[in-house]
């Protein structure tokens, strides 16, 4: 099965999306939504209203690719659609995701800051 690797930035688009787009309507929502460029070295991931399907959209050398995956009896955990900030994720993140882990609800401990040890 073939799987994103590497580093580069995942960015979901939070609302879903009617999956008759294809590379052309998903790239215009990249641009026109998201606000970012769908030439870079990054993976924009959508899912259809019924949280069943996954389209992922991404730039290799010389043409877009686009990955699509069906889920036939479980749905994808996504966050809310309101808001207006971009969600990104890691590769792994994007990996747990496809596996069917709410990386929404499961959250890491919280990063501390001290200014000193005393």
């Amino acid at each position: 099965m073939m799987r994103p690797q590497g580093g580069m930035p995942v960015y979901l688009h939070r609302e879903p999306v009617d999956f008759r787009l294809a590379i052309r309507g998903l790239s215009l929502k990249v641009e026109q939504e998201l606000q970012l460029d769908p030439f870079g070295e990054s993976l924009f991931v959508f899912v259809n209203r019924q949280r069943n399907r996954i389209k992922i959209l991404y730039w290799e050398r010389n043409g877009f690719c686009l990955w699509y995956k069906r889920l036939e009896q479980e749905r994808f955990k996504w966050p809310e659609p309101s808001g207006s900030e971009i969600v990104t994720l890691s590769v792994q993140e994007l990996n747990w995701l496809l596996d069917g882990f709410d990386l929404w609800r499961n959250q890491p401990h919280k990063i501390l800051k001290y200014q000193s040890v005393g």
